[in-house]
């Protein structure tokens, strides 16, 4: 068995699977997010151990790998269940997988303009302020009258 700071996995007793430790360290994902993925049925309940410990086998750390990568870029929870759900059905049209895809760039694109939209705003902010007193201070001003911003959302 590994200690704590070992580059060796605590593997279980079947050399096939891992403990819930190794897992996470594989995967780049906290062992509470891994319960959690657990709880909500994102991945299913992990085999146990003789002595009740959670086991991953090669298929679960695989779909914490996905996971983890659907998160890095932005996928929602549903979203992620909803692609898991189609991966396991290969013959199936890639339709929906491409519009669930394009559907979150579209979101991206809608935040990096509302982003754009904000940084905008500040720097309009910002090159207002006269750097006088605080009684003259157009920062202040337009944060607290969003008439005097550019844009009605940001």
């Amino acid at each position: 068995m590994a200690q704590k700071g070992s580059l060796t996995p605590k593997r279980c007793p079947d050399a096939r699977t891992l403990a819930i430790g190794a897992a996470a360290d594989l995967t780049g994902i906290k062992v509470p997010t891994i319960r959690y993925y657990e709880s909500i049925g994102l991945i299913d309940a992990p085999a146990r151990s003789e002595a009740g410990r959670r086991v991953y086998d090669e298929a679960a750390i695989s779909r914490l790998k996905f996971i983890r990568h659907a998160r890095e870029l932005g996928f929602e929870i549903e979203q992620i269940r909803r692609l898991l759900e189609l991966a396991h059905e290969p013959q199936r049209s890639c339709a929906e997988v491409d519009r669930i895809a394009k559907q979150h760039l579209a979101d991206i694109d809608s935040r990096i303009a509302r982003l754009k939209a904000l940084r905008e705003e500040m720097q309009h902010m910002i090159s207002g302020c006269a750097q006088g007193q605080v009684c003259e201070c157009r920062i202040l001003e337009v944060l607290s009258n969003h008439s005097y911003c550019r844009h009605e959302t940001h």
